[in-house]
């Protein structure tokens, strides 16, 4: 389970009906009042998938988390629902890590869907410092999903996050560059009726 210090992989840990459940609801959240979007970054390149932040808008821009959308339509980011909430709250507990989740990010993978390595380092320093967790959720296709070091030049692992895994990286780890080279389409369980993937990466912004 643990692949490095701080960093878990926890195949299948999802049930298919757990799994529906939260598919249902990222349905809703991303075609909903505040739909997902195409981020353009810092430099003019597009995303290669749709994002929807919860609780906290992450602005690609800026690379700096705040209330509204001010790089896309100025509306305010959604709610974090108590249900992802607490699923995120539990997967970090099972590992031994303490997180009180207040953003998600949730990204829609089409078939051409992609992530570059990056670190995830927005947040506050005192939740960095304290090597909070961030917790991922996979449902769907199946992802090529990299997992490197903390610096962009240290070997990357490559590992397959099928649908129901949850990858939970902190302490040691939480620094540590990460991305997703390739969808494998067709590979979502035919109970989800999901084409492509949603993953939901949730974050806690600050240390109360």
């Amino acid at each position: 389970m643990e692949i490095a210090p701080g960093a878990f992989h926890l195949h299948r840990r999802l049930t298919l009906e757990d799994q529906r459940a939260l598919v249902a609801e990222c349905r809703a959240l991303v075609d909903g009042p505040v739909p997902a979007y195409v981020p353009v970054v810092r430099g003019g390149g597009r995303m290669h998938v749709r994002m929807l932040c919860l609780g906290r808008h992450w602005n690609g821009k800026t690379y700096a988390y705040e209330p509204t959308r001010s790089d896309f339509d100025d509306l305010p980011a959604p709610p974090l629902p108590a249900a992802f909430r607490r699923v995120a709250e539990t997967l970090a507990r099972e590992v031994g890590m303490p997180f009180a989740p207040d953003l998600c990010i949730l990204n829609y993978y089409d078939a051409d869907g992609r992530m570059g390595l990056h670190q995830d380092k927005d947040e506050a320093e005192r939740s960095l410092a304290a090597g909070l967790p961030v917790v991922s959720l996979s449902l769907g296709d199946t992802a090529r999903f990299l997992f490197g070091g903390l610096k962009r030049k240290d070997p990357v692992e490559a590992r397959r996050l099928e649908s129901g895994d949850a990858f939970v990286f902190g302490g040691p780890a939480r620094l540590r560059y990460h991305g997703v080279s390739r969808i494998e389409p067709g590979t979502a369980p035919r109970e989800l009726d999901l084409e492509g993937r949603f993953n939901l990466t949730f974050r806690q912004y600050d240390v109360d």
